[in-house]
């Protein structure tokens, strides 16, 4: 498809092929029977949260009260914040704004931080999920521990959904199936030891894009974000093909000699995330044997094979940077590109909402 003449780099979204993906998604959920809560910290883009829900999410996740404030602004009215939150009075009090508009969830880890919520909430319409630790240790209590914050929410009247993890170590190509088992093993142990004193779990949530793709078990929902758009480490992770990449970055080779070209997109259009496991910093989008080998904060340099094409001072080129939810953070808008309609801009609503 023609791209619009706009100064590189910039940042593109094909939309046929992420209409493609969503689609594609919701038939993936619909077959293993669970719900569909897309990760929007991933895209922070309300057009893109609808069309979410348009292919059969029953709501959004998010990351911070900052970002809810903007998409529910934006018309989403279900959504869970799947962190743990210290909850501010200000806090407490945004939050309890956005419950009036929309069905809110909550993450908590220990009692620690329900007796918190509860002292800045007060009667409160918000739901709470339980985050258990699947092997990531990163936050979530031992699912074998969770019985006691079932109790203290109880204590506090506030409404106990269910448990939920997150199984970030599914980011390594060496464990992403163990990763997935570990997940169902977490959620079914915690699952277990509450309704063994008496609790209801409604929810079990889980999800990352590279878990997404492997046993899904008892989860009632996943949280899966990059899969909308794509990035090269799902690329290199053999989760999407690179044909199935959405979102790339427009931009214009400066120098050239032999095999290797130096374009104007870098680490601050791109990001700059490079797993231990990578090779390289991104790839480059219809050419698999080019390796981006290196990167400043404005160039970054790429390697093709002998047999490769001569690139040469002028030509445009797409790059895929290996971290989306970094990439699409670093810009104000993103160009929309279809092959039958006119190109738009989608605002990146909720970039810098971190708190």
């Amino acid at each position: 498809m023609d791209l619009p003449a706009l100064d590189t780099p910039f940042t593109v979204i094909d939309r046929d092929q992420l209409v493609t993906n969503l689609a594609a998604h919701q038939a993936r959920t619909l077959e293993r029977g669970i719900a569909s809560r897309p990760h929007a910290k991933t895209h922070k883009i309300p057009e893109l949260a609808h069309l979410q829900l348009a292919h059969g999410a029953v709501g959004i996740t998010l990351a911070t009260i900052g970002e809810a404030e903007v998409f529910v602004d934006a018309g989403i009215t279900d959504i869970f914040l799947a962190y743990p939150l210290w909850l501010t009075p200000h806090k407490a009090e945004r939050l309890a704004a956005l419950a009036t508009k929309a069905h809110i969830t909550m993450g908590v880890d220990s009692v620690a931080g329900i007796e918190q919520a509860a002292s800045t909430l007060g009667s409160t319409t918000i739901g709470f999920l339980i985050e258990v630790d699947s092997g990531h240790h990163r936050s979530g209590c031992d699912p074998r521990a969770v019985e006691p914050l079932a109790a203290t929410l109880a204590h506090h009247n506030l409404r106990f959904d269910g448990v939920f993890t997150y199984p970030g170590h599914s980011y390594h190509p060496d464990i992403r199936d163990t990763a997935s088992m570990d997940e169902v093993e977490a959620l079914t142990i915690a699952t277990d030891v509450l309704e063994s004193a008496g609790y209801t779990v409604s929810r079990r949530s889980g999800g990352s894009t590279p878990s997404l793709h492997t046993t899904q078990g008892s989860l009632t929902e996943t949280r899966a974000g990059v899969y909308a758009l794509g990035d090269a480490q799902q690329v290199e992770l053999n989760t999407m093909n690179m044909e199935d990449v959405a979102l790339s970055i427009v931009t214009t080779v400066v120098s050239s000699r032999e095999n290797t070209a130096v374009v104007d997109a870098g680490s601050k259009v791109m990001g700059a995330d490079r797993a231990s496991w990578a090779t390289g910093h991104g790839r480059v989008l219809g050419h698999p044997d080019a390796r981006i080998v290196a990167m400043s904060e404005h160039h970054t340099t790429i390697v093709f094979p002998d047999s490769g094409p001569k690139w040469e001072p002028g030509d445009i080129l797409r790059v895929i940077p290996n971290h989306v939810c970094n990439a699409v953070n670093l810009v104000d808008r993103i160009t929309v590109v279809s092959a039958d309609q006119a190109p738009q801009e989608w605002a990146v609503a909720a970039r810098g909402k971190n708190s």
